[in-house]
C-alpha cells in the first residue's frame, strides 16, 4: 500500500513539473516582464469627514504621468486640486513631462457631497522599460458631506522638490527683457515721478520702500491672474494632444509675434485705459497704501510690448495647472519688469540707458522668441521631419534678422559677428535645401506600413479568416504609447524588417481614445497594455511565445520574425 502511494506522489509531481515546462516553453518572457496595471499602480482611498485621500502605490519601476491624473465629481463639489510637482521626465516624442515614480497621496476636499455622490479619478501610467497601459478610471463613493463641513484645501503631499520643466526664472528674465522694450522702459521716470509724489527729500530707505510697494502691487495683480488661469487651465495638457487645439494655439502665438514685430498692437480699449490711468493717478503719490494701489491698477494696463510675452507666460501656465507655479511665475515676471523702476527710482535715470533704435530689436527678439513656441506645438502634429523644417525656417529667419541687424554697425569689430550671423543662418538652411532639392533628409523618408485598421474583435475575427494562408501580425497602438512611436520610427523603418513583413497580413488597431470598443478588443486579447504586438497562424490561432510587449529594436525584431516565419 505504501509503495502505491509513494508511486502516486512519484507521479503527480512529474506530471506537474511537466506542466510548468509546457508552461515555461510556450510563455512568453516578454509578457512576464510587466505586471497588470492593478498591481503596477495599486489604488486605494479613504475618507475622514470632508477629507478624502487617494493613494497610488508605484511599484518601482513604474511611473504615473501627472498631467494625466483628473478627478472629476459626480453630485458632489471640490476644492481646487493642487497636484504636488512630480520628477521631470523627457522622452523623444512628447517633449518634458513630469511623473510620479514612487507613492502618491492626494488629498481631495469635498465642499460638499450629496447621498451616492462619486468622484471619477482617472490616471495613467507607464513602466520605465517602456511599456505604457491605458488610462484608468475608477469610481470612488464618497460620503454625504454638508457645504459648511468642508476644511480649507489641503495640498498634496508630499511633493517633491524638483523644479518645472520651464523654469519660473525664466519669467524673472523675460520680465527684465519686456522693462526694455520701447513701449515700457521710457515710461519709468514719469511713474517714479508719480510714486513720489512730486516730492524727491525722502531717505534712501524710504524710497526703495515705496518703489518696492509698487512694484509688489503690480505683481499681486499678474499673480492672481496667474492662479485663474492656472486653476482654468487643468486640464490643458489633455486638450493639447488634439490638433485642433495645437493649430489653433499656434495660430494664436503666431499673431502675438507679429505684434513684437510691429503689424500691430494689442492692448485693452483706449476708454478703459484712460479710466483706469486715471484711477490711478488719482492716488495720493508718497503713501504706501496709495503707492501699492498704484501698481495693482498698472497691472491692469498692459502695453502693446508686454502683451505678447504676457499671453505666452500664461498658456505655459495653463498646460501646467499647478496653482502656486502659476502665482510664483507671473509674480517674478513682475518682479522683472519692476526691477529698473526700482533702480529709477533709487538713483533716478543715470542708471537707464538712452532710448534708441537697439529697444526696437529687443522687441524683436521678443518676437522669434515667441515664434519657437508654435513650432514646438506643431512639431507634435505634423511630425519629425516637417518640426526639423519648421526650425529650420525659424532658424534662418532669426540669423538673416540679426545678420541685418550688425550690418547697421559702423564699428570693424562687429564683423566677426556679421560672418558668424551669415554662417548660421546658412547651416540652418540646410534641412529646407535637402528637402527642396532631394537630399539626405527626402531620401531617407519611409513610407508608413501598409497596415489594414481595425476596430472591434468582430473585424479581426474576419480578417484572419481572409489570412489567405499568411501570418498575421496585429499592432496595437496609441498616441500616448512612446514605444508604438519607437517601433514606428526605428523599427518598421529598416529595410530587412520590412522585407520580412513582406509576407504577412499586418493590422493595426488604434486605441488611442480608450473608448468602449478599444477596450472591449484589448480585453479580447487579453492585452495589458502598450506596445504590444501579436502574430496569428494561418488558421487564425496566435502563435504560442510569439507576443511582444515591449520595445524591440531592429535586429531583434527580425530575428523574432525568423523564428514565426519559415
Amino acid at each position: 500500500m505504501a509503495a502505491r502511494i509513494s508511486r502516486l506522489i512519484t507521479l503527480l509531481l512529474t506530471l506537474f513539473v511537466c506542466l510548468q515546462a509546457h508552461a515555461s516553453l510556450f510563455s512568453n518572457p516578454a509578457t512576464s516582464r510587466f505586471v497588470p496595471v492593478d498591481q503596477a499602480f495599486t489604488f486605494d482611498f479613504d475618507q475622514q469627514g470632508a477629507q478624502l485621500n487617494l493613494h497610488w502605490k508605484v511599484k518601482s519601476g513604474y511611473y504615473l504621468y501627472r498631467q494625466q491624473i483628473h478627478i472629476t465629481p459626480q453630485n458632489a463639489a471640490i476644492a481646487p486640486l493642487t497636484l504636488p510637482v512630480g520628477q521631470p521626465h523627457e522622452d523623444e516624442f512628447f517633449g518634458k513631462s513630469e511623473i510620479y515614480p514612487q507613492d502618491l497621496t492626494l488629498p481631495v476636499t469635498l465642499k460638499q457631497a450629496a447621498r451616492g455622490a462619486t468622484l471619477s479619478v482617472t490616471y495613467q501610467g507607464c513602466a520605465a522599460a517602456g511599456f505604457c497601459y491605458p488610462p484608468e478610471t475608477r469610481s470612488v463613493p464618497v460620503s454625504a458631506v454638508a457645504a459648511s463641513s468642508a476644511p480649507a484645501p489641503v495640498s498634496a503631499q508630499p511633493a517633491p522638490a524638483s523644479p518645472l520643466p520651464f523654469s519660473p526664472l525664466w519669467a524673472l528674465l523675460i520680465g527684465i527683457g519686456v522693462a526694455f522694450t520701447p513701449c515700457v522702459l521710457p515710461m519709468y521716470p514719469l511713474i517714479s515721478g508719480i510714486i513720489l509724489g512730486g516730492q524727491r527729500h525722502y531717505s534712501l530707505g524710504r524710497l526703495f520702500a515705496l518703489a518696492m510697494v509698487y512694484v509688489q502691487g503690480m505683481a499681486l495683480t499678474y499673480t492672481l491672474l496667474g492662479m485663474v488661469v492656472a486653476a482654468a487651465g487643468l486640464r490643458f495638457q489633455a486638450a493639447l494632444q488634439h490638433p485642433y487645439v495645437l493649430f489653433t494655439l499656434s495660430l494664436l502665438f503666431i499673431v502675438l509675434a507679429l505684434s513684437m514685430f510691429g503689424l500691430f498692437t494689442l492692448q485693452l480699449p483706449s476708454s478703459l485705459q484712460t479710466r483706469l490711468t486715471l484711477w490711478s493717478n488719482r492716488q495720493q503719490g508718497g503713501s504706501l497704501p496709495g503707492v501699492f494701489l498704484m501698481g495693482a491698477l498698472a497691472g491692469l494696463i498692459c502695453s502693446p510690448c508686454t502683451t505678447a510675452p504676457l499671453s505666452a507666460i500664461l498658456l505655459y501656465i495653463a498646460q501646467s495647472g499647478n496653482l502656486w507655479a502659476g502665482a510664483g511665475t507671473l509674480w517674478l515676471y513682475a518682479v522683472g519688469m519692476g526691477l529698473p523702476l526700482i533702480a529709477v527710482t533709487l538713483f533716478g535715470n543715470r542708471l537707464l540707458p538712452k532710448s534708441g533704435p537697439w529697444m526696437q530689436t529687443v522687441k524683436e527678439g521678443f518676437g522669434f522668441v515667441i515664434l519657437a513656441l508654435p513650432v514646438f506645438l506643431l512639431e507634435r502634429v505634423v511630425g519629425d521631419a516637417w518640426g526639423l523644417r519648421l526650425w529650420s525656417l525659424l532658424g534662418v529667419a532669426f540669423f538673416g534678422w540679426a545678420f541685418s541687424i550688425s550690418l547697421r554697425a559702423s564699428s570693424g569689430k562687429w564683423r566677426v559677428v556679421q560672418v558668424i550671423m551669415l554662417a548660421a543662418a546658412l547651416i540652418s538652411a540646410r534641412p529646407l535645401q535637402d528637402w527642396a532639392f532631394g537630399g539626405p533628409a527626402t531620401q531617407h523618408a519611409v513610407a508608413p506600413l501598409p497596415f489594414q485598421s481595425l476596430q472591434t474583435p468582430q473585424q479581426l475575427d474576419s480578417a484572419l479568416q481572409q489570412a489567405r494562408g499568411r501570418i498575421t501580425m496585429v499592432d496595437l497602438y496609441a498616441d500616448w504609447c512612446v514605444a508604438c512611436k519607437e517601433f514606428e520610427k526605428y523599427t518598421f523603418s529598416d529595410n530587412a524588417v520590412r522585407d520580412s513583413l513582406s509576407r504577412v497580413q499586418l493590422l493595426q488597431a488604434n486605441v488611442t481614445a480608450n473608448s468602449a470598443s478599444d477596450n472591449a478588443l484589448l480585453q479580447h486579447l487579453q492585452v495589458l497594455g502598450l506596445p504590444t504586438i501579436l502574430f496569428f497562424d494561418a488558421q487564425g490561432r496566435e502563435i504560442p511565445g510569439s507576443r511582444i510587449t515591449g520595445f524591440l529594436n531592429a535586429a531583434d525584431f527580425r530575428a523574432h520574425l525568423q523564428k514565426l516565419t519559415p
